[in-house]
């Protein structure tokens, strides 16, 4: 199975060979057990302000910066955009309750994946639509070594954000890489396709509560249950991109 979903990016993108040098991991939902208070922190925000809104949406829309999701809730409820003060005092509010709420927990088998992606020599880069301090400043603590300040993309320096491919470019600029160069780890469908959109090898991990097939309609090339499973899996992973190697040099 991975080879073939190996294969098959190669001859989408018609690159000659995947040869990984950097992992560029999303944040919330994928280093951090975060996504459920994010959620309940938004759901109750849009509701104290009677944006039309379910709890499912904050799990459609990660990725998105914090402005994007105010736009399409005030798209829906109002038919218009949020102006520049609306926009900040209610990501104010929900960022104020997201402290509240978030326990600071990484994320379960996530060291694990790091510690698999550093045996291997890859270079590592956050790529996220957070712009949570309180989470970004954990990493040294909750991953050290992991990550370098300088080697860090979020809500704050992109101008479209995820689903956009233009974050996962940025991460492609700061590692130094090409998009072949490189694997994306995403647990949001917005971040998948923009990961895809990219041209990056986009693996997914569904540690959230939605179906399975629609990160894989989001383009996901590998899917996995959680980030555990793709440390269990990731020599494999790296085993199967020999072949590859060797078939795009003939």
């Amino acid at each position: 199975m991975i080879r073939e979903a190996i294969e098959k990016y190669l001859q989408k993108h018609n690159y000659s060979r995947l040869e990984p040098k950097a992992v560029l991991f999303d944040m919330d939902g994928v280093l951090y057990d975060s996504m459920r208070f994010h959620a309940r922190a938004w759901q109750e925000t849009a509701s104290s302000r009677r944006l039309i809104s379910t709890p499912e949406d904050f799990y459609m829309f990660e990725g998105r910066t914090g402005a994007s999701t105010i736009d399409e809730l005030y798209q829906r409820t109002f038919g218009k955009n949020a102006t520049d003060e609306e926009k900040e005092n209610i990501y104010r509010q929900e960022a104020a309750l997201f402290v509240q709420y978030n326990d600071g927990k990484p994320m379960t088998g996530a060291a694990n994946v790091l510690e698999k992606v550093k045996e291997y020599g890859l270079d590592r880069v956050v790529v996220t639509g957070s712009g949570q301090l309180s989470l970004i400043d954990k990493l040294e603590c909750d991953f050290p070594g992991s990550f370098k300040r300088d080697k860090m993309i979020t809500g704050y320096d992109v101008k479209y954000g995820k689903p956009d491919p233009e974050p996962y470019y940025m991460g492609l600029e700061k590692a130094g890489v090409t998009a072949p160069e490189a694997l994306v780890i995403e647990n949001a469908p917005l971040g998948v396709e923009a990961g895809v959109a990219a041209g990056i090898f986009t693996i997914a991990v569904n540690t959230g509560p939605l179906p399975n097939q629609v990160l894989l309609d989001a383009g996901a090339n590998l899917l996995y249950p959680n980030m555990q499973s793709l440390a269990d899996d990731w020599d494999c992973i790296m085993k199967a991109l020999v072949p590859a190697l060797d078939a795009g040099s003939h």
